[in-house]
């Protein structure tokens, strides 16, 4: 699979639940100390980060969504045994009580 720069919390949600299916470890990256209410996410450590399997996903979140995409680059340098993607509209865009069915 070619994985974007950014993904929506839907894209998240979606892909998380396939991915998972498939043994590909998919993990919520908080970039700013502050969790996401209902989410499990993960604080940004890149001693433990690499520690992860080869071929999981890693999704960092901030704010807005700008400084994670703007950092890309650096985390894909960082990780490069790893995928690197930017939650699109960050912390500020996440909605609660969205999940996803299994179609």
């Amino acid at each position: 699979m070619k994985f974007p720069d950014e993904w929506t919390q839907k894209e998240f949600l979606e892909n998380k639940k396939k991915l998972e299916k498939e043994g590909i470890k998919v993990v919520l990256i908080d970039t700013i100390l502050a969790s996401i209410q209902g989410a499990e996410t993960v604080l940004y450590n890149p001693y433990e980060l690499k520690k992860l399997p080869e071929g999981s996903v890693l999704v960092f979140y901030c704010d807005t969504g700008k400084a994670t995409l703007n950092r890309l680059q650096e985390y894909k340098e960082k990780f490069p045994k790893q995928h690197c993607i930017s939650l699109h509209g960050g912390r500020g865009y996440w909605r609660a009580n969205m999940t996803v069915s299994d179609d």
